[in-house]
């Protein structure tokens, strides 16, 4: 729910909070139907699904029109794997990842306690005995540090309220070596039919991976329909 301010005060916050946010890539701006009235390093954030959107994270047809199945085969995962499916939602992603990583563990991030009843109640009706639910804050996936090696972000990240601080959590998480697969869509295609401010480009989420210390190892633009498939990694230790 959306606090309502009075015209003053909300103009005094804007001011002082855009200030007080800048010099970590923030600002207050008009907010846009779909977005928060946040930017970040020049993107506009963009407003959260709720658990209400479910049935459309499960809907038949998302595997040929996302090629989800190509998706989770581009992620070359090994059954030893520890993974992270941050803003895991109805767990479409974290139950098929955990069939190949029989011997670790997938730890189902969300921030919505409704989203991680959905996962409960299908690990509780047999599924997924890897699959482990994380109720994550907005600044941080909520994981130990250096025992993640691979971290999936399927059009999640662009909603984070707290990029640069989920960020920099993400990074402590992952273990030295540790990738992280940001899938978006592609702004740079006007056909793909999804709303802006849920699209985002690669230069975007390279200069906002590196502002937290992640290096890009490369980008998939043609394998899926409408998203990039998009791979940084936290550097090894030296």
């Amino acid at each position: 729910m959306r606090s309502v301010l009075c015209p003053f005060f909300a103009l005094a916050f804007l001011v002082f909070a855009g200030t007080a946010t800048a010099q970590d890539g923030y600002k207050y701006i008009a907010q846009s139907f779909d977005g928060i009235g946040k930017s970040y390093m020049g993107r506009e954030i963009a407003s959260v699904m709720s658990h209400q959107g479910a049935p459309w994270l499960e809907r038949p047809q998302r595997e040929q029109q996302e090629r989800t199945d190509k998706l989770i085969e581009l992620l070359n995962l090994k059954p030893t794997d520890y993974v992270a499916d941050i803003g895991a939602g109805s767990g479409y992603f974290a139950f098929r990842m955990g069939k190949l990583v029989p011997k670790g563990f997938v730890f189902a991030v969300d921030i919505q306690a409704e989203m991680l009843g959905l996962i409960e109640d299908r690990i509780a009706n047999g599924e997924g005995d890897n699959v482990i639910p994380v109720h994550s804050s907005t600044a941080s996936p909520k994981l130990k540090e250096n025992t993640i090696d691979l971290m999936l972000l399927v059009d999640a990240y662009h909603e984070f309220s707290l990029p640069r601080e989920m960020g920099i959590g993400m990074y402590r998480s992952l273990k030295p070596g540790g990738r992280i697969v940001l899938v978006e869509y592609r702004a740079e295609d006007p056909s793909v039919p999804i709303k802006t401010l849920h699209k985002m480009t690669e230069a975007q989420a390279k200069l906002e991976m590196a502002a937290v210390g992640f290096e890009w190892v490369s980008t998939d633009s043609t394998s899926l329909p409408w998203q990039h498939l998009m791979i940084f990694r936290k550097p090894s230790a030296k």
